[in-house]
């Protein structure tokens, strides 16, 4: 059990609220390790709780490394701008006028994608492989490679569906116009300019610094995750690691005009742009350039998140109230703790709340009509009528890092209900009040369902 006496030692009651939740929720789920940072106006504030590995433990701080997985594709997103500034990328020039060699499964689709398709998820294919192809300095082409044997799933630049590959192709981009690799580049065009001098790629970087491990739950067991590291290839897609602290430097940059120290790294309009709504997820929901852009009222938030193996992180940024969280975990149940834990932030310190999804009653034609399958590569999702109940059973179909790692516990079916015409919200389980959508061909009828960001295709 984690002690709350470290709430003797928070002076802020904002904080201290918090910080009480988190440990409540560590103890609950459970989550071996956690640190949180908060930036408002001026102030930070952070703490670690728990330890980074249950055979070695250490303490958590908030300087205390961990992976931050899917929060790098803003990271290669901001390099996109910076280059697109120096003129070395154009939005919306077609990625064969850089990388001639792209192969996709639909060849009008390689002829058209661009840029802006990558960085708001809406090239097409379906995103979700990811493999290791060594340390090597080819990783990210040999990964980008596959992109060719990966099926469409909905039209390009059509539907924000998420999608990993995006992002790795992006990176490839990145290293072509540069003509170094994507880890020196971003080094370079990010890391540096925002002083960011504990934020790594590599575990060679990372072994000289205090770091947190992952660990998964197996029958009510934790255990460390193993491989600790993802593929390089993997690097633009989610393969940064540094500490809540730095991530609040990053989210000021985000917050403010394109300068550090006085100097310009991104004009105000670039920073504008990457928040600007691309696409529509939800009602509540949309994309930018890379950022996931959600409305509370009439103020909007910017953020992402990351789950790599064994951790979750999340990253919000509210711009207009100068205002941003950061919350790594290291247990594959630290999601909930996260969102639990943002949630609260953003009453506390700002009274913002998320509309409630209110389930309602609908006929049993509608409910007949969900019922299937739906899947990409990765992933499947079966959606089953018990009574009048919805429950949604997800299989993971292959393993990460890599398709040979073996599979994750299953997931306990979820309860799910609809909150709006074609949308539900999930009402217990790892998944709790995540929301999605039921997406109609031009003839009506439903081809896709999107959760957890992605549009996986009716079977």
């Amino acid at each position: 059990m984690i002690s709350k006496s470290i709430l003797e030692t928070i002076s802020d009651d904002r904080f201290c609220a918090v910080c009480d939740g988190i440990i409540s929720d560590m103890n609950r789920l459970p989550v071996m390790g956690a640190a949180i940072g908060i930036w408002h106006e001026g102030k930070e504030f952070g703490a670690g709780f728990g330890v980074t590995n249950v055979d070695h433990p250490l303490p958590v701080t908030d300087e205390t490394i961990f992976q931050v997985g899917s929060i790098s594709k803003t990271f290669t997103a901001t390099a996109v701008m910076r280059l697109v500034e120096m003129g070395k990328i154009d939005l919306d020039k077609p990625i064969r006028s850089y990388y001639p060699e792209l192969k996709l499964k639909d060849e009008a689709v390689a002829q058209k994608v661009t840029m802006r398709h990558l960085l708001t998820h809406s090239g097409g294919w379906d995103g979700d492989y990811f493999n290791n192809f060594g340390s090597n300095d080819d990783a990210l082409t040999k990964l980008v490679e596959k992109l060719a044997d990966l099926p469409m799933q909905v039209p390009l630049g059509k539907i924000f569906s998420y999608n990993n590959m995006g992002f790795a192709l992006a990176g490839k981009v990145i290293e072509i116009v540069t003509g170094k690799t994507c880890e020196e580049a971003l080094k370079e065009l990010v890391f540096e300019p925002l002083g960011l001098t504990k934020t790594f790629f590599f575990p060679r970087d990372i072994l000289t610094h205090r770091f947190a491990v992952g660990h998964e739950v197996w029958e009510n067991e934790v255990k460390v995750a193993r491989p600790w590291a993802v593929g390089r290839g993997i690097h633009p897609v989610g393969g940064i690691t540094c500490s809540v602290k730095e991530l609040l430097r990053y989210a000021r940059f985000h917050i403010g005009d394109g300068t550090v120290d006085g100097k310009r790294i991104l004009s105000a309009a670039s920073i504008k742009m990457l928040q600007t709504p691309a696409l529509t997820w939800t009602n509540e929901q949309q994309v930018g350039l890379s950022w996931n852009i959600v409305n509370y009222g009439e103020t909007a938030t910017i953020g992402h998140g990351g789950a790599t193996k064994g951790f979750l992180a999340q990253l919000r940024i509210v711009p207009s109230r100068n205002f941003a969280i950061a919350m790594l975990t290291n247990t594959s149940r630290g999601g909930l703790l996260n969102v639990a834990a943002v949630s609260a932030a953003l009453k506390n310190f700002l009274g913002l709340e998320f509309p409630k999804a209110t389930p309602i009653t609908v006929s049993a034609d509608k409910l007949n009509e969900i019922v299937g399958s739906y899947a990409n590569v990765f992933e499947r999702y079966e959606i089953r009528r018990e009574k009048d109940e919805l429950m949604l059973h997800d299989t993971q179909l292959i393993g990460f890092p890599t398709p040979e790692t073996p599979l994750p516990p299953p997931t306990p079916p979820m309860k799910m209900a609809f909150y709006a015409e074609d949308k539900i919200v999930v009402l217990e389980g790892g998944m709790k009040d995540a929301r999605g959508e039921f997406l109609r061909d031009d003839s009506g009828k439903i081809k896709w369902f999107r959760l957890g960001a992605r549009a996986r295709l009716r079977e």
